[in-house]
């Protein structure tokens, strides 16, 4: 028993690990630069050869040291009244674009201007989160920058701090400019296969439904009624039966889908270092985009720190909105609730076909699929595979809680499977369609109320 309960405890300890190793998100701007002109680094050189030469005539008493320091001090004095410096001095940055996928690029256009003679320019580049600098150009007049956006969410650019030397490169002027947000999409994955409930609404779209109606597919033959179509007469059956027989057709409806995301934790897998909460997102970005390709009707709802949810709609543009709705939860990750609220009634319309992606680490997802479950919805669980705890070699104690921690999940699935709720298993990399394939020999059925 002693054992049983240091494997739990080590088991217990290792997806703590996992659950603290997720990545810090906040990201603090740096100080304000100094206002006004002060001086460059040619100025400080200048002056530090200026008052070495001086210090050393005053202590060893030769005559000739000094005119060391003149050509120096000239220098300076020539550039201290900065008559030609300029007075003001702007600068304004243009991104494009504001909205990309994982992977993508963003440019920067930083122009600046100012009314007076100066000199070069020297930008000094603060990032956010989630970006990368890939490439930097300084002209005469304008700073260009190329950043990739590395994840998904919504990310702060950073800052950029202009240094604008005058003429003659002895004095230096800074101004920020701060380059804003950028909304960056997780990069939906790979999915074409659209399973559909037993019971859909009364709607017309391209799944084949139970009952008659104005269809492609062909479902049997019926005697001829006056008024249909005589394309629709089926000749063989027609010389067989000795009646007119004409083609039945099955309807085409649409389907009301629901992808409701688990954000309740962020699992960073210890072999590949792969986060959960960014798998389940590019998984649900390729669900919402394969069931706005058949014009059915998808929303989306995100449980973590707040739950958010948008009512299902349709059309491509839809899945922008979808997306955007979403950004929010990597600011939220540093916040976990103690309980979760009931789910808006909205959000999850009648009969609509859920889909729960989760890596199932947190035990409060499981309230939250009773809840679902209790409204007689659908529900396919998509799991998303979290890697196991890392154990050295020769551990003892080490394997047996990998074991309990193997069969303790083995136990969830079987528990979802046991309450009519599919299970399928989604590995980052490969396509959803493996995963979503097992669901096509039958349509999802839901509960009862």
């Amino acid at each position: 028993m002693t054992t049983d309960r240091a494997a739990d405890r080590r088991a217990a300890a290792a997806v703590r690990r996992a659950l603290d190793g997720r990545p810090d998100v906040t990201a603090e701007p740096p100080p304000p630069p100094p206002p006004g002109w002060r001086p460059g680094e040619r100025a400080l050189r200048l002056g530090t050869l200026a008052v070495v030469a001086l210090a050393a005539a005053l202590l060893s008493g030769r005559p000739w040291l000094p005119a060391l320091a003149a050509a120096p001090l000239v220098l300076l004095a020539l550039a201290l009244p900065g008559g030609t410096r300029p007075r003001e001095v702007t600068a304004e940055a243009e991104v494009e674009p504001r909205r990309c996928f994982e992977g993508e690029r963003v440019r920067v256009r930083i122009a600046v201007a100012h009314d007076g003679e100066a000199g070069r320019l020297d930008p000094g580049v603060t990032l956010g989160h989630g970006v990368r600098l890939d490439h930097l150009a300084v002209g005469p007049h304008h700073v260009e920058l190329v950043l990739t956006a590395g994840r998904w969410g919504r990310w702060t650019l950073g800052t950029v701090d202009v240094d604008v030397y005058d003429g003659g490169g002895l004095a230096r002027r800074t101004v920020r400019v701060d380059l804003g947000e950028v909304a960056v999409f997780p990069l939906p994955g790979h999915a074409g296969l659209t399973p559909v409930p037993v019971r859909l609404p009364q709607r017309l779209g391209e799944h084949t439904a139970a009952q008659r109606g104005e269809g492609v597919e062909v479902t049997g033959v019926h005697p001829y009624v006056p008024g249909e179509r005589q394309r629709r007469i089926h000749w063989p059956a027609t010389t067989r039966r000795g009646t007119v027989q004409v083609h039945r057709f099955a309807a085409e409806s649409a389907a009301d889908t629901v992808v409701l995301l688990d954000a309740l934790a962020d699992v960073v897998d210890p072999v590949t270092g792969a986060s959960s909460l960014d798998e389940t997102f590019r998984a649900a970005a390729g669900l919402v985009r394969a069931y706005l390709r058949t014009h059915d009707r998808v929303g989306v709802v995100s449980v973590g720190g707040a739950t958010r949810w948008l009512r299902p709609g349709s059309g491509q543009g839809y899945f922008h909105r979808i997306a955007e709705s979403v950004l929010d939860v990597r600011k939220d990750l540093a916040h976990r609730s103690e309980g979760l609220g009931p789910l808006p009634p909205p959000a999850l319309p009648d009969g609509a076909l859920v889909y729960v992606v989760t890596p199932l680490a947190d035990q409060r997802v499981f309230d939250v699929l009773h809840q679902v479950r209790r409204r007689a919805n659908p529900v396919v669980v998509v799991e998303v595979p979290t890697g196991d705890p890392v154990v050295e070699p020769g551990d003892t104690e080490g394997e047996l809680a990998l074991r309990l921690w193997r069969a303790d999940r083995d136990a969830m699935r079987f528990a979802l499977v046991e309450r009519g709720i599919a299970v399928v298993a989604h590995r980052p990399g490969e396509t959803l369609d493996l995963a979503l394939a097992p669901l096509l020999r039958t349509r999802v059925r839901g509960g009862t109320r």
